[in-house]
């Protein structure tokens, strides 16, 4: 795009002020979490007590200090993924940013009044101002076109309703294949615990879904931008008066909002369990928020790829080797490593056994689980079913046995992939502009 096509409008300048104070308060909100992790360095060698920094910077949380400064860690990065992905919506003039917004700073002063978080003060006042200020450019926001243009385009086709055919009979065909050969086995040995058969179907349909997302989502995104430039009308679309992050935020939303249907379409296959029993509302909505999650990050690699490369064929290839090497192979290398490292570490008769590399190493191991979301998905469910853990818990180190907080993977998972999603949009619209110019 030149810089003639990308001259702002006043209200264009209004909307770019706002995105640039949300990515401040994104910034802003990482930097808070890096201080309070090293303030946690700092009262974990005994130099300043962890009870300190609880009255201090969140006053009105009665638990325990450690696990209060891993509640304020885990805020600061939520506000940081939130005001990310506002920021994107912004410019491009997105309707739902303005009630997300409100919703960002009701939250906030409600971690204010029930936790005390004091950083919640900064956070809800930067989301009120910018919703004042999007009040008098409330007529600028707007239903994304393209993703109306794409949607109704997609709908009307044959295509949509055969491929949401083929997904279904694939899972209910996968389904009823798990519950047959399960069935035919614990009658076989005689025995079966109450409700496993329901849960082992739960798994088996989530699990498909999650293999058939893993598909679908790069390839519905993969040639938003190479199909449009393959068709010879990218050109055309470019004469218009759509922003370049209103193209590729419709260009996105499009097909999330296909891939969004297909998750719900699949629930009522995942509520057969229920009829078994062994599977709570608290595991559905689990598996539909990693899977959501899960659809948006690979729909965003999807669409970075269609605009760094000219061929959809070869978006697609980058997408899912990006996708193979970072969310699977890269976990599983890494976490062999670990394992090799802390075996080391861990054994009681060295003298690097100790309490601080035993929870290095258990944080390590969290992260790398919030990487892959299949492990995600298998850990948060074996935590809520075991524990009943939905958030933070206290983990016991095997080295001196004292606690430290962990938190449910899946919360990593989203945070770690939201914000992720929501940088690499942006790096993605950058590199739309330039490949204009």
């Amino acid at each position: 795009m030149t810089a003639i096509a990308e001259a702002l409008s006043p209200r264009d300048a209004h909307l770019a002020d706002a995105a640039r104070w949300l990515r401040r308060g994104a910034l802003l909100n990482g930097g808070i979490a890096v201080l309070t992790l090293l303030f946690g360095i700092i009262a974990a060698a005994r130099l300043i007590p962890f009870e300190t920094l609880r009255d201090v910077l969140l006053f009105n949380y009665a638990g325990s200090a450690d696990t209060a400064l891993a509640i304020m860690i885990l805020l600061a990065l939520i506000n940081v993924s939130f005001m990310l992905v506002l920021m994107v919506g912004v410019l491009a003039r997105e309707m739902w940013t303005f009630p997300v917004l409100w919703l960002l700073a009701l939250a906030n002063g409600l971690l204010l009044f029930v936790l005390g978080w004091v950083i919640a003060i900064v956070n809800a006042v930067l989301c009120v101002w910018l919703g004042v200020r999007l009040i008098r450019e409330l007529s600028s926001l707007r239903v994304n076109p393209v993703m109306i243009k794409e949607l109704r385009g997609r709908m009307r086709g044959v295509r949509a309703f055969a491929v949401i055919t083929v997904y279904l009979g694939l899972m209910s065909g996968f389904a009823s294949l798990i519950y047959l050969v399960y069935a035919a086995s614990t009658r076989a040995s005689g025995s079966a615990a109450a409700g496993e058969i329901g849960r082992v179907l739960f798994l088996g349909i989530v699990g498909i879904e999650l293999l058939l997302i893993i598909f679908i989502a790069p390839a519905f995104t993969a040639g938003a931008i190479t199909g449009e430039r393959e068709r010879q009308t990218y050109d055309l679309l470019k004469t218009t008066l759509l922003s370049t992050p209103s193209f590729v935020i419709g260009k996105l939303e499009s097909a999330l909002g296909y891939i969004l249907l297909l998750l719900l379409a699949a629930i009522p296959l995942q509520s057969i369990a229920f009829l078994f029993g062994g599977v709570t509302e608290s595991e559905l909505i689990l598996s539909f928020v990693i899977l959501t999650v899960t659809a948006v990050a690979l729909g965003t690699v999807g669409i970075y790829f269609s605009s760094t490369l000219a061929r959809t064929l070869n978006a697609s290839v980058q997408a899912y080797s990006a996708i193979l090497a970072i969310m699977f192979v890269a976990p599983v290398v890494l976490g062999v490593v670990l394992r090799l490292i802390s075996n080391i570490f861990s054994n009681q008769g060295s003298i690097l056994f100790s309490p601080v590399m035993e929870t290095v190493f258990t944080y390590a191991d969290l992260l790398l689980t919030s990487i892959n979301p299949i492990a995600t998905g298998l850990t948060s469910q074996q935590l809520l079913i075991n524990q009943n853990v939905l958030g933070f818990y206290q983990f016991t180190l095997a080295s001196n046995g004292s606690t430290i907080p962990m938190v449910s993977p899946w919360i990593s998972f989203a945070i770690l992939y939201l914000a992720l999603s929501a940088a690499l949009i942006v790096v993605t619209i950058r590199s739309t502009r330039e490949t204009e110019l």
